[in-house]
C-alpha cells in the first residue's frame, strides 16, 4: 500500500466513477482500476463492488475511505511543514506554469524578479494544471501559474490575476484573414479546431461557450491537446482555432491572428490565470514574487 493508491481509491470512492476519477488524475481509467485492484490484494478486502453500470463503497470500503483520508492529508500535512524549512536563505524558487503563462506571463515576471532579487535562480516547469497541482501539493514546486479548477483543493491557495484575452486564429489565405476584427457569428459555418477538454477544459469550454452565447454551435472539425498542433491544423488550413493572445507570439507561418469584437471580447472572460501555492507553507522568496505580482498586475494583464 501506498500514498498514490491512496490517492486513486480516494478519487473513485468520491466520485464513484473510474472514467471522472482517472481524468481527474491525469490518468488512464485502465491504470487507475490497477492502482485500486492492487490496494485491495494489499488489504485482503474488497474496498469497491462494480458492475457494468455503477461503481458503490463496500461497507469496508467506507470505513476505509475516511481513514484513508485522513492519512493522505497527514501526509500532505507534513510534506507542508517540512516544505519551507530552509527556504530564507535558498537561492532557487521552483515555480510551474501552463503554456500560456510559460510564454506570456513569466518572461516579464522573471525578468522583473531578477532586477530585485539577482541571487535567486527561478527553476521553470511548464505543464498543465491538473499535472502541477498535484506537485505543490507534493512539496516539488513552490508556486504554480495555472488555470483555477472548478472545485479548488482545500489544501491549495490561489489568487486570482486577470483574465488572457482570446483571438481568432485563421489560415492566411481565409476569406476572413484580411479583416480586422472578427465576431463569432463569422465563425458560424467554419470547420472549429477545438482544444481536447480531458487536458485544457478552460480552452475547450471557451469555443464552445462562445459560440452557444451567441445563439449557435460550434462545427467542431478536429479536437486537438497542445497549442501548436491547434497552430499547425491552422496553418494547414484544417479550420479556424480560437486562441489565448500569447499563442500569436509562436512562429507560424500560414497563420493571421484576428482580435474579437466588442462582443466577442466581452463574453471571452473565460480563460482565467491564477497563482497557486500550498497552504500553510512559508517561503520568504515566494511571498517577495507575489508581492511584486501584486503591484505590477495592472501592467501584466495589458499584455495579456
Amino acid at each position: 500500500m501506498d500514498l498514490h493508491q491512496l490517492r486513486c481509491f480516494v478519487a473513485v470512492a468520491e466520485d464513484l466513477h473510474f472514467g471522472k476519477a482517472a481524468a481527474r488524475l491525469d490518468m488512464l481509467p485502465a491504470a487507475l482500476g490497477r492502482h485500486v485492484r492492487l490496494l485491495e490484494e494489499d488489504l485482503g478486502v474488497r474496498l469497491l463492488a462494480r458492475t457494468t453500470r455503477s461503481v458503490t463503497l463496500t461497507e469496508e470500503g467506507a470505513i476505509f475511505l475516511e481513514e484513508a483520508r485522513a492519512l493522505l492529508s497527514q501526509a500532505e500535512s507534513l510534506a507542508r511543514r517540512f516544505q519551507g524549512r530552509g527556504r530564507t536563505n535558498a537561492t532557487v524558487l521552483r515555480v510551474g506554469a501552463i503554456d500560456s503563462a510559460a510564454a506570456g506571463l513569466m518572461p516579464l515576471v522573471i525578468r522583473d524578479f531578477r532586477e530585485r532579487r539577482p541571487d535567486v535562480v527561478v527553476q521553470m516547469i511548464e505543464n498543465k494544471t491538473v499535472r502541477l497541482l498535484p506537485r505543490l501539493l507534493s512539496g516539488a514546486l513552490d508556486l504554480a501559474f495555472v488555470r483555477p479548477p472548478e472545485i479548488p483543493d482545500k489544501n491549495l491557495e490561489f489568487m486570482f490575476l486577470f483574465h488572457e484575452t482570446a483571438i481568432v486564429a485563421v489560415p492566411t489565405r481565409h476569406v476572413l484573414a484580411d479583416r480586422e476584427r472578427v465576431s463569432i457569428q463569422d465563425l458560424a459555418d467554419q470547420p472549429v479546431i477545438v482544444p481536447e477538454r480531458r487536458s485544457r477544459p478552460h480552452s475547450h469550454d471557451l469555443t464552445m461557450q462562445l459560440f452557444a452565447e451567441a445563439g449557435l454551435q460550434a462545427r467542431v472539425a478536429l479536437f486537438a491537446e497542445e497549442k501548436y498542433t491547434i497552430v499547425n491544423l491552422v496553418a494547414a488550413e484544417l479550420g479556424v482555432a480560437i486562441v489565448p493572445l500569447w499563442t500569436s507570439r509562436m512562429p507560424a507561418a500560414g497563420v493571421r491572428y484576428i482580435p474579437l469584437d466588442d462582443a466577442g471580447r466581452r463574453r471571452a472572460d473565460k480563460l482565467p490565470l491564477a497563482a497557486a501555492w500550498a497552504r500553510g507553507t512559508h517561503d520568504a522568496i515566494r511571498e517577495e514574487m507575489l508581492a511584486m505580482l501584486r503591484a505590477r498586475l495592472a501592467g501584466y494583464a495589458e499584455q495579456a
